[in-house]
């Protein structure tokens, strides 16, 4: 059988020197035995994999809210699609592949419903602003519950620094976490303009000619000339970088997509409502307290961080059809027998 013993063998015989080794991890916030199958960052993988929080990505906004089309991507198929690129990097850099998987499946389980609609919601809520990266760390480290019903997954401290600095102002400290960090956005700009054009939102011809001479003029052009250009900008370096020139042509492509796509367009126009509904589950949330599941209360003595957990946590439809429940009267119709 191949163990774990055999796994760390493995990676020390063939991956790169600048490679983060499961052998070499600083370890879980709790120390435990370690699987006798999985490396570290496999198993941490299959608790991401496992998580309720998983799960509920698959209802989560990405761009367009709660769309009835069946091929515009969710927060979950965004997940998958950074996996994959990033995965195609770290094996291409000789890098650790099991790391930047379990970092990319973990990275946007703090994400709220309604995409970046309702992180504004939940902004102006608070006073402060909510960032999903620091979400996702407290959704991994204490808010989803494992089997043995221990609170938290226990993850090792490479992948908590990936999730945590996948976006933000500080880099992972792995190359891995790295390799994630910029994946997610050649996946999310990439994606984001199919689903676009698919919505009728912009046109192929409206896309900056500059940034499209650049990196292609299709979905997987541009995806495979930005992989490229990472693998052979990154080779042997002791850091994840692109090229100046798809760099700037990569920013040009974001900056239409905000202007165009992310801020006023049409596929926009149900923001307002979902930030209000946000904000009125909030109000009743905080007035009617015993409404909220008793896992949320049982380890946050702070009620008002508790609510947030809750409503951060839910999926589009969830949000949606609690509003109905909450705030939609129900008609009331005369029991009648004959």
């Amino acid at each position: 059988m191949f163990s774990r013993v055999d796994q760390v063998k493995n990676e020390k015989d063939n991956l790169a020197a600048v490679a983060c080794l499961s052998s070499e991890s600083r370890g879980r916030i709790k120390r435990e035995k370690n699987c006798d199958i999985r490396s570290i960052f496999q198993h941490d993988r299959d608790r991401i994999i496992h998580s309720k929080a998983f799960r509920r990505l698959k209802h989560k906004t990405q761009v367009f809210i709660a769309p009835e089309g069946d091929h515009y991507r969710t927060r979950l198929t965004h997940t998958l699609e950074v996996s994959q690129i990033a995965r195609t990097v770290a094996r291409a850099l000789n890098l650790n592949e099991d790391l930047v998987e379990a970092i990319a499946l973990g990275h946007d389980l703090g994400h709220t419903p309604f995409g970046h609609a309702g992180e504004t919601a939940l902004t102006e809520i608070t006073g402060s602003e909510f960032k999903h990266n620091i979400q996702s760390l407290r959704v991994v480290d204490l808010l989803e519950k494992r089997n043995s019903g221990s609170r938290g997954l226990n993850l090792s401290l490479e992948v908590r620094d990936g999730i945590l600095n996948h976006t933000g102002p500080k880099k992972p400290f792995t190359l891995e976490g790295q390799i994630v960090r910029i994946a997610d956005r050649v996946a999310y700009i990439n994606h984001d303009i199919d689903d676009a054009l698919r919505a009728g939102i912009i046109e192929t011809n409206d896309l900056p000619k500059n940034s499209i001479s650049v990196l292609g003029n299709t979905h997987s052009e541009r995806i495979d000339v930005m992989v490229r250009d990472l693998i052979n900008s990154s080779w042997k370096q002791n850091e994840i970088k692109r090229s100046p020139k798809i760099k700037t042509a990569t920013k040009e492509l974001r900056k239409y997509l905000f202007q165009n796509v992310y801020i006023g367009s049409e596929g926009k126009s149900e923001e307002g409502k979902a930030k209000r509904l946000l904000k009125l589950l909030y109000q009743f949330f905080m007035e009617n307290i015993e409404y909220i599941p008793s896992e949320y209360l049982e380890f946050e003595e702070n009620k008002k961080q508790a609510v947030i957990d809750y409503i951060a946590g839910m999926t589009d439809r969830y949000a949606i059809n609690l509003g109905s429940k909450y705030f939609i009267p129900t008609p009331w119709f005369e029991n009648r027998n004959n």
